[in-house]
């Protein structure tokens, strides 16, 4: 997915969208102006894809007892075990987010 306007200032500045529609900018141009084009989509599904077999080999070598362990974050530490609860709460938003797009390009609703 492409927003036809990648120049959008709430894209590019982050613009609060009251600002944005002060200015007479589409705040939810990202949504409102997105188109399917394959190439894009082709790319963003195979770089999914090298990411979900980085991820699962990360998951595959790591030992059930290492869920609790703490791993470098910031200036602290995480558990394991809440990275992986942060992924899974992400990705569930970002499916949100595309699900959204899809309603933009395809134009159904409630599905």
């Amino acid at each position: 997915m492409i927003c036809t306007d990648p120049a959008s200032p709430t894209r590019t500045t982050g613009w609060p969208a009251t600002r944005a529609r002060s200015a007479g900018v589409d705040p939810d141009a990202d949504f409102t102006g997105a188109v399917g084009d394959p190439a894009v989509v082709e790319e963003a599904f195979a770089a999914w894809r090298r990411e979900i077999a980085a991820a699962d080999r990360w998951l595959d070598a790591l030992d059930e007892d290492d869920l609790g362990r703490e791993v470098p974050f910031g200036d602290g530490s995480v558990s394991v075990r809440d990275v992986l609860v942060h992924l899974i709460e992400e990705y569930a938003r970002h499916a949100g987010h595309a699900d959204l797009l899809r309603e933009c390009v395809d134009g159904r609703t409630g599905q």
